[in-house]
């Protein structure tokens, strides 16, 4: 599925990792040609020289904003409002503003920009055309446009309200960087036991993209485990391990709420 075009730019606001990888998953699906690309960044990055060299516009006058469709708005939390601020007058009254920070809430942006606003919560697996994006918006437009610019890179789940923005973000947005970090902890187990660390590290990354494979099936989590963790096998006491003092639930629990009430400090 490709977006589909009115031959307006899309504008895209901050190139850093997660603009990026935003950049890449478009430019790979076709998602907006490169021709329809405004690309706004204070640095050269790989992604925008790449966009560039197939038709991207990079930091053109503000006054080539005025027939935006949408601009997708993906710098630092902290410096939105400085980034926005001097495009305003040049960005057409319909062109939603489609948020993909953690922690600013809707009705800030719109106040500030005076727009309808979309909030999209992608992974950077969007740059491989395989991420997850949670999306909430009160307007219809915005929420359609946003889908369209994100699906052909990432499963989009939809949210009931935006109060549940900061869940999805700990869940998916955050949680890559869980799963790394827990395969890293398998890696040195393994190396513990007697492998050697490019054994067990190549070990663990095998892993990881056998169940990155599994969950690409749709099947359920259950039985994704269920399917390697044979009664009285290995696998088995191995999760059983795991769980015995409620270890697992509680790690995943406190790196959610963490990454939650991170999420709300920033908002305010």
């Amino acid at each position: 599925m490709t977006n589909q075009s009115s031959n307006r730019p899309v504008v895209l606001v901050g190139c850093g990792r997660l603009g990026s990888a935003i950049l890449e998953g478009w430019l790979a699906t076709s998602t907006v040609s490169p021709d329809e690309l405004i690309i706004l960044t204070p640095s050269d990055k790989p992604a925008t020289e790449a966009a560039q060299a197939r038709g991207a516009r990079i930091n053109p006058p503000h006054e080539t904003l005025g027939a935006a469709r949408a601009v997708v708005l993906a710098v630092k939390p902290a410096k939105w409002r400085e980034a926005v601020a001097p495009l305003l007058d040049h960005l057409p009254a319909d062109a939603p503003v489609i948020s993909v920070m953690a922690g600013v809430k809707a009705g800030e942006i719109g106040g500030v920009t005076g727009r309808p606003v979309a909030r999209v919560m992608p992974t950077t697996g969007v740059a491989q055309a395989r991420g997850v994006a949670a999306l909430w918006s009160a307007d219809a437009g915005a929420r359609e446009i946003a889908r369209g610019l994100f699906e052909p890179i990432a499963d989009v789940p939809e949210l009931d309200s935006e109060s549940l923005m900061d869940a999805a973000t700990a869940t998916a947005g955050s949680a890559p960087a869980f799963v790394y970090a827990f395969v890293q902890g398998l890696a040195r187990a393994g190396e513990a036991q007697g492998l050697s660390r490019d054994a067990a590290e190549r070990l663990a990354r095998g892993a990881l993209r056998s169940a990155g494979a599994g969950a690409e099936t749709g099947a359920g989590l259950e039985d994704l485990v269920a399917r390697i963790a044979s009664p009285g096998g290995t696998t088995r006491a191995g999760l059983d391990a795991m769980e015995a003092g409620g270890d697992l639930d509680r790690a995943a629990e406190a790196a959610v709420q963490a990454a939650v009430a991170r999420a709300k400090e920033i908002s305010g």
